[in-house]
């Protein structure tokens, strides 16, 4: 008896299958470029970042020369001042956040204790938007005894400060240079809440 035999036919499907074991080698290889593009997505978006953080942060310095804003301001010490019992000598403004900032309070200690500006003939007038009881609590802490001038916004809008830290309506941390002619020469904002005392004068030297 004869036995008939078939051709085998072969299915498109059955002709493109690959090994297990192939296709797994590419399943894992597609896993790890994926992995790979996710991971320098990611670093690309913490560079991005990490350089806006530093431009954010780095100080901010403008030379000008216009007439310096008039004001009259109370004190932490119960008096007034004003920027025309100044006038023949340089006064630098330091307007900061005040009560609950320390880096702030810090900043003005600091500025006490280096006698160079003293001795150089400048005048340091830190400015808040605080009652005084709540900016003597730091002033204490911080064993600070130049007297604050008690800002109700006016000045420190008047002098473009405000808004310029971490707080829309707070000033920043910055100072402006007023020479002995009532002029505004300088101003310098610090995000980064410190500028050490010798390099504060030094700058300020440089405009005066």
């Amino acid at each position: 008896m004869t036995t008939k035999t078939h051709p085998v036919v072969r299915s498109d499907a059955h002709q493109e299958h690959r090994p297990p074991a192939r296709a797994e080698q590419e399943r894992l290889a597609k896993q790890r470029r994926t992995r790979r593009i996710i991971t320098l997505a990611l670093g690309l978006v913490v560079l991005g970042l990490i350089t806006l953080g530093l431009i954010s942060a780095a100080p901010k310095s403008e030379s000008s020369a216009s007439p310096a804003p008039a004001f009259t301001l109370p004190t932490t010490a119960g008096t007034t001042v004003s920027l025309a019992d100044f006038k023949g000598r340089p006064v630098l403004l330091y307007f900061n956040e005040g009560a609950g900032c320390e880096a702030c309070t810090m900043q003005m200690a600091k500025i006490e204790q280096d006698p160079a500006f003293q001795a150089y003939g400048i005048t340091v007038l830190p400015i808040v938007m605080n009652p005084a009881e709540q900016i003597e609590r730091d002033m204490q802490q911080f064993g600070v005894t130049t007297p604050y001038l008690l800002d109700d916004g006016t000045v420190s809008k008047a002098y473009g400060t405000l808004g310029t830290g971490m707080h829309e309506g707070l000033p920043g941390h910055g100072f402006v240079l007023i020479d002995k002619d009532g002029v505004k020469k300088w101003y310098g904002n610090y995000p980064s809440m410190y500028i050490a005392p010798a390099d504060l004068l030094d700058e300020v030297k440089t405009h005066l």
